[in-house]
């Protein structure tokens, strides 16, 4: 009984407090009234979908516009081409001038000595001498210790020089050899030199070889 009596009492609190609402029931009607009003709503976007569109302007292909300026580029007049004043025609020496071939130089070498050394010379060409003795830059000077006189077909050998020969030079520069290192060494003495050395020089350019004509020559067989 006392079990009973606690029972109904939760039961009554428990009404009290919760009260369960039976379960929505939606009618037909409303569910018709829901579909047409969703239909109503949905519909402005279908009607906006059937208007028709803005048209609007298609643009000429890259092709069309390449051809439109090729064509008034062609239509464009041309300025006339006027000769300018500055241009000048060359005078009829210059051009025989240019035409002629510069002559060939003369394929001639000697040999000649400086300073107890013997040097291989030819026209136009530069050569390391030992250092000339009072000649300063831009001096000429003369060789006439030539040992021998080579051309294209003939030869003057001296014995033991080409008599009247001479070799023309001008003297360009004034410098050094590369350094030489010395270095001596005694073992067991405690003794080391390292010394330097640069052997002064002379820079020459031939400019001709005279003087040989009249010397016997000896000619060379074709």
């Amino acid at each position: 009984m006392a079990s009973s009596a606690t029972l109904s009492l939760l039961c009554s609190s428990f009404a009290s407090h919760c009260k369960i609402s039976p379960p929505a029931t939606t009618s037909l009607s409303q569910f018709n009234s829901l579909s047409l009003s969703s239909s109503s709503s949905s519909s402005p976007h279908k009607l906006s979908s059937s208007s028709p569109r803005p048209t609007f302007p298609l643009l000429p292909k890259s092709s069309e516009i390449d051809s439109a300026v090729l064509e008034a580029e062609l239509q464009a007049p041309e300025p006339d081409a006027e000769p300018l004043a500055s241009e000048e025609p060359a005078p009829a020496a210059l051009e025989l001038a240019e035409s002629e071939p510069a002559p060939k130089r003369e394929e001639i070498f000697a040999v000649v000595m400086i300073g107890g050394r013997q040097y291989i010379v030819i026209p136009g060409r530069y050569i390391y001498t030992q250092r000339l003795k009072g000649a300063k830059v831009n001096d000429k000077v003369v060789l006439n210790k030539v040992l021998l006189v080579g051309t294209k077909t003939t030869t003057y050998i001296g014995k033991p020089i080409v008599t009247n020969a001479a070799i023309h030079a001008v003297v360009e520069e004034q410098g050094l050899n590369d350094k030489v290192v010395v270095f001596k060494y005694k073992k067991k003495k405690n003794y080391r030199r390292n010394i330097g050395h640069r052997q002064p020089n002379s820079r020459i350019r031939i400019t001709a070889i005279t003087g040989y004509q009249d010397y016997p020559a000896v000619t060379l067989e074709s």
